[in-house]
């Protein structure tokens, strides 16, 4: 990152410095798809006009991005037009004083790693993400007690960056819609996502939530980990007419 780029990172962030821009950003983030902004300013309860006008400034310094689409079940004058909706950017900031290029070893290590091939190799870095993941277990705010045990993952996950998001239904889940190993991913996604199951499962193991199941189930734009809770998904097996999506 050349000093231009880095001084642009840097503005970018500070437009997060005015808190009616963070909380609506933080919002947008947290519904994890497209927001319009009288969604938005009914949930952060703001005015639409001030809504979009901060929108729009988080859309110009590339944290957010918008679209246009019509949206059903609106009535009255305008309805026919498309809407602007807002969603989380693909950009990554990423900004340390003084500078370190953390991500530039990691490239390297997980380049060297996946053309090394060997089992043993392989085999070390499952111990070490393992070792990881219940190291991560023991610094969570786990509460414990009655709270569900996929509740208490996704607590312990969130505070970890995957952004963990709750489904319902009878087959209910944590999706993670965040992945912190984005880019390493996007190299070798084998070895990343392996690596990223283990460490999850390391962490599960952590917190004793042996009735929480990790799985690989790769979907766009998220991690490549969901996890269920084994104990429901056994039961729903047994019940007739019902099949696991996984």
């Amino acid at each position: 990152m050349n000093s231009k780029d880095f001084a642009r990172q840097l503005g970018n962030l500070a437009a997060l410095d005015e808190p009616v821009r963070r909380k609506l950003y933080l919002y947008v983030v947290g519904r994890g798809g497209d927001v319009s902004r009288d969604e938005a300013a009914r949930a952060t309860r703001v005015s639409r006009t001030l809504a979009a006008f901060h929108l729009d400034k988080l859309v110009e310094v590339d944290l957010l991005q918008a679209t246009f689409r019509r949206l059903r079940g609106r009535g009255g004058p305008g309805a026919g037009r498309p809407s602007k909706l807002y969603r989380r950017s693909s950009a990554q900031l990423d900004v340390s004083l003084p500078r370190r290029r953390y991500e530039l070893a990691a490239h390297v290590l997980a380049q060297a790693l996946a053309e090394a091939k060997s089992e043993a190799t392989l085999e070390a870095l499952r111990n070490a993400a393992r070792a990881w993941g219940r190291r991560l277990a023991g610094e969570a705010a786990d509460g414990g007690g009655r709270t569900l045990p996929l509740r208490r993952a996704a607590r312990a996950l969130e505070a970890c960056g995957f952004e963990p998001h709750e489904t319902t239904g009878d087959e209910a889940e944590v999706v993670l819609r965040n992945c912190p190993f984005d880019s390493l991913r996007a190299e070798s996604p084998e070895l990343i996502c392996g690596m990223n199951l283990v460490l999850i499962e390391g962490l599960l193991a952590g917190l004793g939530l042996d009735g929480v199941r990790a799985k690989l189930s790769p979907r766009p734009g998220m991690c490549c980990v969901a996890l269920r809770d084994s104990r429901a998904e056994g039961a729903a097996k047994g019940r007739p007419g019902t099949h696991s999506r996984l």
